[in-house]
């Protein structure tokens, strides 16, 4: 078993990764994967390749890359965030919930939980894991395929919440909208893991469509108040390409005709550069987004 040293982000997040393995604030020269072993040895690299591929990616639980790669988190604390606002809450809805292990991590903190509590899903594996994981809480689950509306009554819900949702129905946001009620988010903003992206798939064009600008345009366009709304850049370091497979498996937007036969000669690039090197850069964009239903607005 390879013990773990811990990494100290900027941020103060506490981070692991594999002994030999140059961490983000490490300085020295190249270092390698596993003792013993040859740059660019295609038996560590089969091995690697073959474990990251087999693994499970249902749910949004990245705890398979503890001692594989690294990410710093905003400043402004999502979890705490959500916490906070359901200790106030009557109703909420945690939107593209995942496996439901961040909206169960925000209920087991809260000091009082909102008796009404939902949450929707559009991947099939990831209801049945968000079900399980959301059971002990008594939140109602429910499949809702990308793009559909939202299968609640107008003004269901004081706090509507998402974490890193793949799309914003802001007309759909807005309806399900308590007067006075507000939609908190932590979105993926433009550029994120663009590093990552093009080492695979050459130069891309950015999405304006993840900007924060764009953003907070929809929002106000539905009708709804922004109240804060911030960006922040953090680093993202890989140690092995394992770690990179399983990324790419699970975070399917970053390359998204990603499979491990499509792009084996790449990753073969990969895992010599992080033999040299020990590590590769990148950076994800993170944006708190916060917006009220303004209270007494009439209903269509």
């Amino acid at each position: 078993m390879l013990l773990r040293e811990s990494i100290q982000l900027p941020n103060g997040d506490s981070h692991f990764r594999r002994p030999g393995l140059a961490g983000p604030d490490d300085v020295g020269g190249p270092t390698r994967l596993c003792n013993d072993t040859s740059v660019a040895d295609p038996s560590v690299f089969d091995a690697l390749v073959i474990e990251a591929n087999a693994e499970p990616t249902e749910g949004w639980d990245f705890s398979w890359l503890d001692g594989r790669a690294v990410e710093g988190r905003p400043s402004w604390g999502y979890l705490a965030g959500v916490t906070h606002r359901l200790n106030t809450a009557s109703s909420a809805v945690d939107l593209q919930t995942g496996g439901g292990e961040r909206f169960a991590e925000a209920l087991s903190k809260s000091e009082r939980r909102p008796p009404t509590l939902a949450a929707t899903e559009s991947w099939s594996p990831n209801v049945t894991v968000a079900r399980e994981t959301l059971a002990p809480y008594g939140v109602d689950v429910v499949e809702v395929p990308e793009g559909d509306g939202l299968p609640f009554a107008s003004e269901t819900f004081d706090l509507v919440c998402s974490r890193h949702p793949t799309e914003n129905n802001w007309p759909e946001i807005q309806r399900v909208l308590r007067p006075d009620g507000t939609y908190f988010s932590q979105q993926i903003g433009a550029g994120t893991n663009s590093e990552l992206t093009e080492f695979f798939m050459g130069p891309q064009p950015m999405s304006e469509r993840q900007r924060l600008a764009t953003l907070m345009r929809q929002a106000r366009d539905a009708g709804l108040e922004v109240i804060d709304a911030r960006e922040e850049s953090l680093p993202v370091v890989f140690f092995d390409v394992g770690a990179v497979v399983y990324f790419l498996r699970k975070v399917t937007w970053t390359v998204p005709d990603f499979t491990v036969e499509r792009y084996r000669d790449r990753l073969k690039d990969f895992f010599e550069l992080i033999e040299r090197s020990g590590r590769f850069a990148s950076h994800a964009q993170r944006i708190l987004f916060e917006a009220r239903e303004p209270g007494g607005q009439p209903r269509a």
